[in-house]
């Protein structure tokens, strides 16, 4: 469930809060190719059935750049900031790839707004984020995101 803030000042409002989980979401072969096609990463344990169903993990596996990649369509499920005029990523500060994400595995976001700062014509946020792996034990992917939003 989606909360939406309207402005900046809603959106300081919200530091500290939990935002929830998204949907789960399924990581198929298709979007591992097309990963692999788009950055020219195309080891053999993401893009090779056959090979990495005899590999260490028994199956292909995501890239943990194409896991990380998910985190803003994810995001977007969870905080919807209206009445801006522009919305950036500003980086990360941390990114850890705990788990692997086997193909087939469905994966959701769950988050926290942590800090909202003042910056020169908006506000940066910061955001501690899992990307969590339906029926895992760890998640594919922890991280803190940071994001900046105009007025």
């Amino acid at each position: 469930m989606s909360i939406t803030v309207n402005g900046l000042d809603e959106l300081k409002k919200l530091s500290g809060s939990d935002l929830g989980t998204s949907e789960w979401i399924e990581v198929t072969q298709e979007r591992i190719d097309t990963f692999a096609d788009a950055t020219g990463d195309h080891q053999w344990i993401h893009v090779d059935p056959e090979k990495a169903a005899a590999g260490p993990f028994g199956a292909p596996i995501a890239h943990g750049y194409l896991t990380l990649s998910l985190f803003i369509p994810l995001f977007t499920e969870l905080l919807d900031v209206q009445g801006v005029t522009t919305k950036v990523n500003y980086g990360l500060n941390k990114v850890r790839f705990p788990s692997p994400v086997k193909v087939g595995s469905r994966i959701r976001l769950a988050a926290k707004l942590g800090d909202v700062e003042e910056v020169p014509g908006g506000v940066q946020i910061t955001v501690d984020g899992a990307i969590e792996i339906e029926g895992g034990t760890k998640p594919a992917a922890v991280l803190q995101s940071l994001s900046r939003f105009y007025a």
